[in-house]
């Protein structure tokens, strides 16, 4: 399974994890795959607690951060949490409240509110030109840091210039071929074609039908990774045969034992099918695929007040999602997912997951010379 990508940023096979937790980056990295830190939502002091930390349990092995370094941005998202909080309007606040207070859902308590409110705050600031910008020099200051994703664009030439002069290969995220075409002028050394299948925020084109138009755009000016759906060992195999050099996974990790979710949202994972996702706006504002449920869904109906603007549509959901967890709603749980969650049914490792992806590659390569071989035979 080892491609050139391997060799430019030293990991043993091209299963790459994109993961908000540190707990499963150092696994998948520890197993010989490429784990990326999704860091946008932190501050830039949390960002050094975190990689210091995959520093001392990664084994010296290389790995990546993934961050939003937006061309253009919405102000509001430097605005005081007390001050956003009063930009949303009345009609949306009472329409969510009266959603869960039907369903017996309790408000949060006072403290467990500010809690809420300041890691908003400081997830909002990691969004910035600005912020985005510390949090990159916080990765540049950790030597094991070997890669820096751009997850929505390519990244500024003063950001790509510098990551270069580190030696820091530059990745970003794509859901077209002409976004991918720009990104190889910008200086995106690694090229990931995410398409409609992955959880988180995605594009209308089908991973089968992205990658190998990405491929042609790239030709040999970067590496294409494969996104989108990814969950079979098979689907490595496809996605290779396509030009791609590996595969960028998600959702795959979030039903492992080492995963940010808790067993509550686990086991509400567990139970969604693979159809049991869907593009949603409710929870941040911009389209989401995330697991459907009756709070998901709610926003779509009538009688919705429709959806607020980012970042005030996500300042609402968040505190309505943490007030679901608080009460152990499975029916009212929605988290970002993509499709391959029907593929996720039970508790398992990082390692068990990194072990079934090689095996199953494998039986596919194995599966496909035994054809060639009848065909030359006949």
């Amino acid at each position: 399974m080892r491609t050139p990508i391997c060799d430019l940023l030293g990991c043993e096979v091209p299963i790459f994890a994109f993961s908000h937790c540190r707990d499963v980056v150092a696994a998948v990295t520890r197993a010989g795959g490429f784990g990326v830190l999704g860091a946008s939502t932190g501050s830039p002091e949390q960002l050094e607690v975190e990689l210091a930390w995959l520093d001392e349990h990664t084994g010296g092995r290389p790995y990546g951060v993934d961050v939003i370094v937006p061309s253009t941005y919405d102000e509001r998202a430097e605005v005081p949490p007390a001050e956003l909080e009063a930009m949303i309007p009345e009609e949306h606040r009472a329409f969510q409240d009266r959603l869960l207070a039907e369903a017996g859902v309790a408000e949060l308590p006072a403290d467990e509110r500010a809690r809420l409110r300041a890691e908003l705050a400081a997830g909002r600031g990691g969004m910035t030109p600005d912020g985005a910008r510390r949090l990159v020099a916080v990765a540049l200051a950790h030597r094991n840091v070997r890669m820096v994703v751009s997850a929505l664009g390519a990244p500024p030439p003063d950001v790509v210039e510098d990551l270069k002069a580190h030696d820091v290969v530059v990745g970003a995220l794509c859901g077209k071929a002409s976004h991918a075409r720009r990104q190889i002028e910008a200086g995106v050394q690694v090229v990931v074609a995410q398409g409609t299948e992955a959880g988180g925020h995605t594009g209308e084109i089908s991973t089968l039908v992205l990658v190998p138009e990405v491929v042609a755009v790239v030709g040999d000016r970067a590496a294409v990774l494969a996104a989108g759906g990814i969950s079979h060992g098979s689907q490595i195999a496809a996605s290779l045969a396509m030009g791609a050099q590996g595969v960028w996974c998600g959702t795959i990790w979030l039903g492992t034992r080492e995963s940010e979710l808790d067993d509550f949202e686990r086991t509400a994972l567990y139970a969604t099918p693979t159809e049991g996702t869907a593009r949603r706006r409710a929870r941040t504002g911009k389209t989401v695929r995330m697991t459907r449920s009756e709070l998901s869904e709610a926003w779509e109906r009538p009688g919705s007040p429709g959806y607020l603007p980012t970042p005030l549509q996500g300042v609402l959901y968040n505190e309505a999602h943490a007030r679901v967890v608080r009460a152990r709603r499975g029916d009212l749980w929605s988290f970002p997912a993509g499709q391959s969650v029907g593929a996720v049914t039970g508790e398992s490792s990082v390692g068990d997951v990194m072990f079934r992806l090689q095996s199953e590659y494998g039986e596919a390569v194995e599966r496909l010379a035994a054809l060639d071989t009848r065909e030359n035979l006949s």
